[in-house]
């Protein structure tokens, strides 16, 4: 039998956490469990029927099945019009926005557009799992930036050594946050914009979950701070915030230089995005605003039923201003990866152990708020009847 060695650079990626719970989550079932998947940010509501109707519509003209390189003008004009109506964002549609297949597609190439091997890129720690994919296969460093409760989960730039931030290529920041539902303000964006001039560093902020807050608590765009486009892009993506994560379609905009430096990458790795895709984001950039609202709404709920259920039985966590998670501290004397492997057991329900993100994110779980509120009603009482917060049986179970 043939034997093939895999390539050097594949030693830095292993099974993932998703892989693992994933199998541990088919062998319950298969034991007669019903568990209650809340690990991955899988939008669990479909896209509005006027973006589905437009994709379908879009397939079955026969003129939709060529290549569409880097983005019909109707999408680049999409987002032109969402950013100046959403955020007072002047974008020029024919240099400063790029399409993507999903936002994905650009935190993963970017480093390797601008880093060589050994080159050091500042990350949140606790942060999403493909920055430091993109990273690895640039063969670039990694610098973490702490996200600490006590500082807001706002990384401190101050506390960045000059030496780092001298041979730093890239700061990657995300607001509203995955897996940290952090939100970033204007002073804090300054802060960056003025540091990254300093020390002549791109900026890329993931915006993926743009309209995804709560309380009226709007996030701001990077891009809206003056000075942004000198130093940096934002990536952004349909996923979410349109219920379109299959279709893997986003952009990135700002600064044109690093605009057309990844488009220059991807005219040697890709062809675009399927046409019917592209025709369907472009009416949900231009008549999603009230999906996006009814969908909030909806989120927010959610989070207020799993949240305050939490706090019946003492797990005091902390309501996310954004995104679609909850970044839920667990009790002391567990590890996350024992919690996490406790509430499988004991409750039936699925969430991701927070030491997958970073160090940083040791002490918490991440929960997806993919689930009605029925369900997660369920996954309150069945937490609650655990005994996981029992205190005088914690020792038991971390035993067992």
């Amino acid at each position: 039998m043939m034997t093939y060695t895999l390539a050097t650079r594949m030693k830095a990626f292993q099974s993932s956490i998703f892989s693992e719970l994933g199998a541990y989550k088919k062998e319950k079932i298969a034991a007669g469990h019903k568990m209650i998947d809340l690990s991955i940010g899988n939008p669990d509501m479909p896209p509005a029927d006027f973006v589905r109707e437009t994709m379908v519509h879009t397939a079955s003209e026969k003129e939709s099945y060529g290549y569409t390189l880097t983005g019909i003008q109707e999408f680049h004009e999409a987002v032109t019009e969402y950013y100046n109506n959403t955020h007072n964002v002047i974008l020029n549609a024919e240099k400063e926005i790029l399409l993507l297949m999903g936002s994905q597609d650009g935190l993963v190439h970017l480093p390797m557009v601008y880093a060589n091997p050994g080159d050091i890129i500042l990350v949140p720690d606790p942060g999403y799992t493909a920055y430091e994919t993109g990273i690895q296969m640039a063969g670039a460093t990694s610098y973490y930036m702490p996200l600490k409760k006590e500082n807001d989960f706002l990384p401190n730039l101050q506390v960045i050594p000059e030496e780092i931030a001298d041979k730093a290529k890239m700061m990657i920041l995300n607001f509203p946050g995955n897996p940290v539902p952090a939100m970033a303000h204007e002073d804090f964006f300054k802060e960056v914009i003025a540091f990254a001039k300093k020390h002549n560093i791109i900026v890329v902020h993931d915006f993926a979950y743009a309209e995804f807050y709560f309380d009226g608590n709007k996030p701001i765009s990077f891009l809206s701070v003056p000075g942004a486009k000198e130093v940096g892009v934002e990536i952004n993506s349909l996923s979410k915030s349109y219920s379109l994560a299959g279709s893997r379609i986003g952009y990135m905009i700002g600064n044109e230089e690093i605009v057309g430096a990844l488009t220059q990458f991807k005219s040697n790795t890709d062809y675009g995005v399927f046409l019917p895709i592209q025709k369907a984001a472009s009416t949900a950039l231009r008549n999603g605003a009230e999906f996006c609202e009814k969908n909030r709404t909806i989120y927010q709920e959610r989070r207020d039923t799993l949240v305050d259920g939490f706090r019946t039985f003492g797990w005091n966590v902390d309501k996310p201003a954004g995104s679609m998670f909850v970044w839920a501290e667990i009790p002391k004397g567990w590890t996350s990866l024992e919690f996490a492997y406790a509430l499988m057991d004991r409750a039936n329900v699925v969430v991701t152990p927070g030491h997958a993100f970073g160090p940083h994110g040791e002490g918490f779980v991440r929960i997806a708020l993919v689930q009605d509120k029925a369900v997660l009603q369920q996954v309150v009482e069945h937490i609650r009847n655990s005994g996981i917060f029992s205190l005088e049986k914690i020792e038991e179970l971390v035993k067992n």
